[in-house]
């Protein structure tokens, strides 16, 4: 089965939450706060597996979670670090933001760039510190800590748009898979009926001395491809990298087509699909020549709409005898030597920058005249924070009057008295 677009939910590991504990020896006086930090979350890491070429690994398990990090332990012991989630995708891989569809990433090795195939996603929270930090000449005692930060999680759309430098595009059973299997290793399904080749076919075609180029086969285009006719609607991703385009139609005319009207089609649906993939060059392979029948197709008229018409040049070519064969491949490497290398897609997605104090962002809303207040980072401070500690309370409360949540509340009409609520803590607002 081949799979070529998922959508996966990941998430990075939390940190370890920090330590509140204190130094206890005989003989040692006032041993002091000793609470370990906590260890970082799991990063989230794509990284290229060249032995794959299909995302078929992901057809049964969706969801990807690296481990936690260690809590801190005392005796300023610090919590493990965790492991980072190591995910392998196919070369060609594009990383989308399943909520708004741009690229993250695209995991494709190109020649003088610095990427080395390994892609660090999302990373792991921070571990909290342990309450030796916390510890001045004023408050020597601290009596809390502070917990690990949540990793970060996302839903993302794994889509493989295969590296081929060549795309062969044209109707089914006009000779794609004879074509590639004779220029190359590969091994495609050849039978005379249509649709025979079920998944995208890739081969590497060598032109000498170390030199080549890699060749696609793209199945299934037919008319209303592009709204999901046939198969070409679920491949058509695959040429969205070829440089060149090799046009094979059937010469012989024993399909009962006019092949004029074949290459009117497809490139019609190339153009519906994307007009930048239809403005790609092209060369036209007539296919099946041994099989040619003047009666059928006049080659005169078809050379006029291709040279003429179409500005594509034109190969008489049969797949079965090799005849015209290496011709055409000849002047495919030539033009490839031509033309811009493999299209990279950019990264489009920028990922919301960090919180920092004063510009937290926080929810109050007026509840039946309870104030409730909502944020994330706000869950993490009552997570730190011993309410049994009078010290630890100052703490909460000076955080509250410095990131702006005080001043939020009064702006909502909140007046002394007035009960407020963050999450499970309640209180009186006292300005």
């Amino acid at each position: 089965m081949f799979i070529d677009k998922v959508t996966i939910h990941i998430k990075a590991g939390d940190g370890g939450n920090g330590c509140v504990a204190f130094h206890r020896e005989k003989y040692v006086a006032e041993g002091g706060p000793s609470g370990g930090d906590g260890g970082n979350g799991g990063n989230i890491v794509f990284k290229i597996d060249e032995g794959t070429n299909t995302l078929l690994d992901f057809r049964y398990r969706r969801k990807f979670a690296a481990q936690n990090g260690g809590d801190g332990m005392p005796e300023k012991f610090h919590g493990k670090t965790a492991d980072d989630l190591i995910i392998m995708v196919p070369p060609g891989t594009v990383i989308r933001d399943a909520e708004s569809g741009r690229v993250i990433k695209d995991m494709s090795l190109r020649d003088g760039d610095d990427f080395d195939g390994t892609f660090v996603c999302l990373k792991g929270g921070r571990g909290g510190w342990g309450n030796r930090h916390f510890a001045t000449p004023t408050r020597q005692i601290p009596r809390f800590a502070k917990p690990g930060i949540k990793g970060e999680e996302k839903d993302v759309i794994l889509e493989l748009k295969m590296l081929a430098d060549v795309g062969l595009i044209g109707f089914p059973n006009v000779g794609k898979s004879s074509l590639l299997s004779v220029i190359s290793s590969a091994r495609p399904k050849i039978a005379n009926y249509h649709f025979t080749t079920l998944q995208p076919q890739l081969g590497v075609v060598s032109t000498g001395e170390g030199k080549g180029f890699v060749c696609a086969d793209i199945p299934g285009l037919i008319e209303g491809a592009a709204d999901g006719a046939g198969l070409g609607h679920d491949f058509l991703r695959h040429v969205d990298r070829c440089r060149l385009l090799v046009h094979v139609v059937d010469i012989s005319g024993s399909e009962g087509r006019d092949p004029i009207d074949d290459i009117k089609k497809i490139n019609s649906e190339l153009e519906r699909y994307s007009p930048e993939l239809a403005s790609r060059p092209q060369i036209i392979a007539a296919n099946k020549l041994d099989a040619h029948d003047p009666e059928l197709v006049e080659l005169e008229r078809f050379e006029d709409y291709v040279k003429n018409e179409l500005g594509c040049e034109l190969y008489y070519i049969s797949a079965a005898t090799r005849q015209g064969v290496d011709e055409l491949v000849r002047r495919v490497a030539d033009r490839l030597a031509e033309l811009p290398p493999l299209t990279i897609y950019e990264p489009e997605y920028v990922a919301d920058e960090p919180v920092i104090s004063g510009e937290r962002e926080i929810t109050v809303r007026n509840v039946n005249g309870v104030y409730e207040v909502e944020g994330e980072w706000l869950l993490n401070l009552i997570n730190s924070i011993n309410f049994d500690d009078r010290e630890s309370v100052g703490y909460f409360q000076r955080v509250l009057r410095d990131s702006g949540v005080v001043d939020a509340l009064t702006a909502k009409g909140c007046g002394d008295g007035d009960t407020v609520r963050i999450y499970d803590i309640e209180f009186e607002f006292i300005r």
